[in-house]
């Protein structure tokens, strides 16, 4: 997936303003302006839309974890990632959010979308795993669909 539409869904999601969206950046020790952000929430064919590159991407997951759960007392901003997989993603969002395994199978089924405890289990295994699987965009798309179900509703 498109990471400024992932970002989208979840300023949706949360029914966040551009200035939460920029201090959410900011816990992760990133930097963006206000009109920065409105640029980044654009879709692709509007003038002005500026894409957000998995770096930048993962500095707002942090910091949406540092948003819900507070930094661990004595723990530094973790430094963000150069190549931000779904995977990775998801991950991000299942610590940020405090979910466990029924959690999110429960969202995936709201969004119609079946997922077994091992299937789920397997994407947020270490990469070098014999049993890892790549989370492919559809699956963290029915995520992203149940989660706006759980929290705003059909």
């Amino acid at each position: 997936m498109i990471n400024n539409d992932i970002l989208r869904r979840i300023r949706f999601i949360f029914d966040l303003s551009n200035a939460q969206v920029s201090s959410i950046f900011a816990k992760a020790n990133a930097e963006v302006a206000t009109d920065k952000v409105i640029a980044i929430l654009k879709k692709e064919e509007e003038e002005g839309y500026q894409a957000i590159n998995d770096t930048l991407m993962c500095q707002f997951l942090d910091g949406f974890i540092i948003h819900h759960r507070g930094l661990q007392e004595g723990a530094e901003v973790p430094k963000p990632v150069k190549n931000l997989t779904n995977n990775l993603m998801f991950k991000k969002l299942r610590v940020a959010l405090t979910l466990r395994e029924e959690d999110i199978l429960a969202m995936l089924a709201l969004a119609d979308f079946n997922l077994s405890k091992s299937e789920l289990g397997a994407l947020f295994r270490n990469p070098d795993h014999k049993n890892y699987k790549a989370c492919g965009d559809q699956v963290l798309r029915n995520f992203l669909k149940g989660l706006s179900i759980k929290h705003r509703g059909k």
